[in-house]
């Protein structure tokens, strides 16, 4: 599918176009294999160097180079990046990315985007998570996706439908953007106001709340269970909510708010939500990711450090 005439010019002016047209889709591999904005930033970065010290004019398909390396790096750092998140304080949660410009983030299908799937991505192996983000956000045929992650084609499809299979144990229909958007409005309402009663209605049975704060204060360090203790946590403290500044946000496609105190914001908080209710709470008190997402905003797909190269 992913077929274009060689990169035969051999030019920086050339690269750079190539590159610049590309990176948006190379940033939304890694992000989705990663869920972490700065880390995929991060491969990017190297991508670009790599591109700059390739023999261009060999380059039969950009995209597939590009698309190549971008994934087997975004692997290798997954790899460490598991053992770095065993020593993570709490629950950890995806880095959410500010999404209004670029609401799929250079997918052809956005749906391996919101923050609850990739939460659930991170139970599949760095090659799995590749392999279905490949197939089911980008549209890579089989043998494309056997030829990046250098498998058989055969073993290619295997993990594919072994990840479908296990993702579809684990994730819940969603709502459509209109009924999410509406569903978070009411929560954060009642919340504010400590209506419990108003939150249960909202909440399905078994809901869960889970607070990403790696030892900041404030943040749960285990994650809640149930519609009545999801209910009491979001209203235990009126001081919480007292002087809050809740800002509407855009984030991995869905709504999202920002909460502010004295011009600052401290928390980000978003929800999954399926015909039943609300299921899941993800609140981000992580002062990093609340920098991440910030700095996510001004992500541009012409934001190039095009470092090494003379003027």
């Amino acid at each position: 599918m992913h077929r274009e005439t060689p990169c035969a010019e051999g030019s920086l002016d050339r690269a750079v176009s190539v590159f610049v047209e590309l990176r948006p889709r190379l940033f939304g591999i890694a992000y989705r294999v990663l869920g972490s904005a700065v880390e995929a930033e991060d491969v990017v970065q190297e991508v670009w160097l790599r591109w700059q010290r390739t023999d261009r004019s060999a380059v039969l398909s950009p995209v597939a180079f590009l698309s190549r390396t971008t994934t087997r790096l975004a692997i290798n750092v997954a790899q460490s990046a598991r053992v770095r998140r065993e020593t993570y304080i709490g629950p950890w949660l995806p880095e959410p990315i500010d999404t209004s410009s670029d609401p799929e983030v250079g997918a052809q299908r956005a749906e391996a985007l919101e923050l609850a799937l990739l939460l659930v991505l991170e139970r599949l192996n760095p090659n799995e998570r590749a392999a279905y983000v490949l197939r089911e956000a980008f549209d890579y045929d089989y043998a494309e996706i056997a030829d990046i992650l250098q498998l058989s084609l055969v073993n290619v499809r295997k993990i594919v439908s072994r990840a479908r299979k296990h993702l579809t144990t684990d994730q819940r229909e969603t709502v459509d953007t209109g009924e999410h958007r509406r569903l978070l409005q009411a929560f954060l309402s009642a919340a504010r106001t400590g209506d419990v009663a108003s939150l249960e209605a909202l909440l399905v049975p078994d809901a869960v709340s889970l607070s990403d704060g790696n030892g900041h204060v404030g943040a749960a360090r285990v994650q809640v269970l149930g519609r009545a203790r999801v209910a009491n946590l979001a209203t235990a403290s009126p001081r919480f909510w007292s002087g809050a500044d809740i800002r509407s946000v855009q984030a991995n496609g869905r709504s999202a708010a920002m909460i502010h105190r004295d011009g600052r914001p401290t928390t980000f908080v978003t929800i999954a939500a399926s015909k039943d209710g609300i299921h899941k709470l993800m609140w981000v008190f992580n002062p990093s990711k609340i920098a991440a997402f910030l700095d996510s905003r001004s992500r541009s797909t012409s934001a190039l450090r095009l470092e090494g190269i003379a003027a």
